[in-house]
């Protein structure tokens, strides 16, 4: 598994990353959903280098110009809610792709494990088109798994990309082991989870921030 930590790099992902963090901040939703969105763009920008091209002719008004354009489309694929954002972005800058959408979440128990329950898949085709999953956060790599998992029945896509915003060095691990062909990218990876499975010191929930408090019954 290759992973792409483009927070050990000097760019504006570290302004963005420190505007998720910031507490403060943190309370201007739009704010948030665009930093995000931002992030999501410069992850598109990156992958983009990663994948195959194909050189074509384009006719201008004064000629014809060689140029070089993605070989296939990718399918970007989100885990609602928390990552619609982060998925705008992506598709900012990939405006032909295909997209895809789970709806997974964690069902805590009253001893604090939990399950990942999953409603709803809708996905294209995705075979040997690269398949990008995005997610806000990373934390024990359980949802993305499962995602992964039901998103890989409508085809072998011909590379996997997994864009988290922040990691935890655990999921990266969990992840690794199930999907080891996979390239991880991040803005951040931290070390710590609490016993509820939250990234610390994280940034909170994403979906919340972006959204609105839940109902939690």
């Amino acid at each position: 598994m290759a992973i792409i930590d483009l927070s050990k790099q000097s760019s504006l992902v570290n302004q963005y990353i420190t505007e998720l963090r910031d507490v403060d901040i943190q309370a201007d939703r739009l704010r948030f959903r665009k930093n995000l969105e931002r992030i999501g763009e410069i992850f598109a920008y990156e992958i983009s280098k990663k994948m195959d091209f194909a050189d074509i002719d384009v006719e201008t008004p004064m000629g014809i110009a060689q140029s070089r354009v993605i070989a296939a489309q990718p399918v970007i694929a989100t885990i609602l809610r928390a990552g619609i954002p982060l998925h705008q972005g992506f598709l900012n800058f990939f405006d032909q792709a295909d997209n895809a959408f789970v709806s997974a979440y964690r069902r805590h128990r009253k001893d604090g494990t939990f399950e990942i329950k999953m409603d709803h898949v809708s996905c294209p085709r995705i075979d040997n088109r690269p398949l990008i999953v995005c997610d806000p956060m990373l934390a024990t790599g359980k949802s993305m798994t499962t995602s992964i998992n039901s998103l890989k029945a409508f085809g072998d896509p011909s590379h996997l990309h997994i864009a988290v915003v922040i990691a935890s060095a655990e999921a990266i691990d969990n992840v690794n082991r199930t999907h080891p062909d996979a390239t991880i990218w991040t803005a951040a990876i931290d070390e710590e989870l609490t016993a509820r499975s939250y990234i610390v010191p994280g940034l909170g929930d994403a979906g919340d921030l972006a959204y609105g408090k839940k109902y939690r019954d």
